[in-house]
């Protein structure tokens, strides 16, 4: 691929972003290439050592504000006439009741999905304190003279032990997970406010 088909593809993908920070992209990727083509490379070459289109556009809408995103496609593309004010306003009781009861959904469904990982991580936090506990308590049962509850104890505090160290790798691995969802999700919302349109 040549750089105006590279710069060309990135445009119709940035359609949806203010004009300005398409030009600033596009600017960017250009001089990316030239400085390329200088140390000798071609063209061809300058374009697939930065990497395809669609992995440069998911760069760069996830480096993009969310709220820029909103705010841009929030604006109208031209004034409202008197009738659509009316029909917004009537019309809001329902919209903006249902846009109300989406948003408290997506929320309340985030809050529970964290609320579940931070109760693994209060368990994990207590078979620390019960292992290093046990271990504390059996060693001075044993020193006391009930060596049999010192035992015991002792072997609690170990068996809280290992339950931890499994649990923290599973915690841990959660954790990440729900944070790459989260990241997945964001960058979905962001490429639905950018309009993509089939390259030329």
């Amino acid at each position: 691929m040549d750089k105006q088909t590279f710069l060309t593809r990135l445009r119709n993908g940035l359609s949806g972003l203010p004009q300005e920070d398409v030009e600033e992209r596009l600017s960017f990727y250009s001089e990316m290439i030239d400085d390329r083509v200088e140390e000798g490379r071609t063209e061809a070459e300058a374009v697939e050592e930065i990497g395809p289109v669609e992995e440069v556009l998911a760069q760069i809408v996830a480096d993009i504000p969310l709220t820029k995103l909103v705010k841009e496609k929030m604006k109208p593309k031209h004034t409202l006439k008197a009738w659509e004010i009316v029909l917004l306003v009537l019309g809001s009781p329902l919209w903006l009741s249902l846009l109300v009861s989406a948003a408290a959904i997506v929320v309340s469904f985030y809050v529970a999905v964290w609320s579940v990982i931070l109760s693994l991580w209060l368990v994990e936090s207590a078979l620390i304190g019960s292992a290093l506990s046990g271990v504390v308590l059996g060693t001075v049962f044993a020193c006391r003279g009930n060596g049999l509850a010192g035992i015991a104890v002792i072997g609690v505090g170990l068996a809280c032990t290992g339950l931890s160290i499994f649990l923290f790798f599973g915690c841990k691995e959660v954790t990440k997970g729900i944070l790459r969802l989260t990241g997945k999700l964001l960058l979905a919302l962001k490429t639905c406010f950018v309009k993509k349109e089939a390259a030329a």
